[in-house]
């Protein structure tokens, strides 16, 4: 167990996509605040050995890694505060992962949703192999993400609702070491879900994901971001009648964004009948001025790779410290310490 009375909140950060504003509203802007605060010892990572179990294109993983690293440095996460590290640079966690494979029941992974969707969709192909295209890193992934969050004996774990059973299998995995091998070594960790958080609309209406191709990009240029906009699906009311905020994407996405007092001056020209187009430019206009000086840091930043690769390795530092006390205790633990 950790000496410090701070509660230990950690979020892991996949790296195979351009984060964009559903990203941004949804997870990137309260673990931002989040790190500001000084009750709280926050750990953020980039999941790197994680988009390994999607994508296997070197050049997009690297190239995520940067735009996600300098993403989260623009936008104002405190490095000092808090611990921002990549996972692969914690050469303890994929020992940490073996160690927790050897206590993990093979029927806990069976029921995870990742691999029960993988397999019902091998069924519905009608494949006579259930298991067709499915490797161990998919299969065993929830392991990976119990080593991650148990190797700081992380308190809660923010994510959203999809993700709580994993959290519980790293509660399970945890406690069966903690049984096994008579110690309290891991702390039990608490999924915390934000019902608060928002899941912004996309370009066309459905939720904004890398996966419908409908998403806009947090730092594309001004020119781009006002393209972007105005593909915003509406609907065929035409201006001078009266529309609904609730069902529009528009308004969404600038509520998500906008002060209570210009939300409500928004809703009421809404009621008075706003035209699609003049709702959109000051959408745009809107965004463009909350995101033009990130924009601009965050094209230094990618202009100077040394200056986050620095960031990283200072992270790096600090986490090994505590994971290298936390695997000498383990390996005793098991067995595996030094033989003086």
């Amino acid at each position: 167990m950790h000496p410090t009375s701070k509660t230990r909140v950690l979020t892991g950060i996949t790296t195979t996509g351009t984060p964009h504003l559903g990203n941004y509203v949804g997870a990137i802007k309260p673990a931002i605040d989040a790190s500001q605060d000084p009750d709280v010892q926050s750990f953020y990572f980039l999941a790197d050995y994680h988009a390994l179990i999607k994508c296997q294109d070197p050049e997009r993983v690297q190239q995520s890694r940067l735009e996600i690293a300098a993403t989260w440095l623009a936008l104002g996460l405190d490095t000092d505060n808090a611990i921002f590290y990549r996972q692969s640079d914690i050469i303890e966690i994929p020992e940490l992962t073996w160690m927790l494979s050897c206590v993990c029941a093979k029927g806990l992974m069976n029921r995870a949703h990742a691999y029960k969707a993988a397999v019902a969709e091998n069924e519905e192909a009608g494949s006579p192999d259930p298991d067709k295209g499915i490797t161990m890193g998919l299969f065993g992934y929830p392991v990976l993400m119990a080593a991650d969050i148990l190797m700081f004996n992380a308190n809660k774990v923010p994510v959203g609702r999809d993700q709580i059973q994993h959290i519980e299998m790293a509660r399970d995995i945890a406690g069966r070491f903690n049984h096994l091998y008579k110690g309290q070594y891991f702390t039990l960790p608490e999924a915390v879900v934000d019902e608060k958080v928002e899941v912004l609309g996309g370009l066309d209406g459905r939720k904004m994901s890398k996966s419908y191709n409908n998403t806009i990009p947090l730092f594309v240029s001004e020119k781009k971001l006002l393209k972007l906009v105005r593909k915003i699906k509406t609907n065929s009311l035409e201006p001078g009648e009266p529309k609904d905020p609730e069902t529009c994407t528009l308004f969404q996405i600038y509520s998500a964004f906008a002060s209570a007092s210009d939300v409500a001056a928004m809703r009421e020209q809404y009621a008075q009948g706003i035209g699609w187009g003049d709702a959109k430019n000051q959408l745009f206009e809107y965004l463009n001025a909350h995101l033009e000086a990130p924009r601009e840091r965050y094209n230094a930043l990618m202009e100077d790779p040394t200056h986050i690769e620095s960031v990283l390795q200072k992270g790096a530092e600090r986490a090994r410290e505590e994971a290298t006390v936390t695997m000498d205790r383990l390996r005793s633990a098991a067995g595996l310490g030094r033989f003086i």
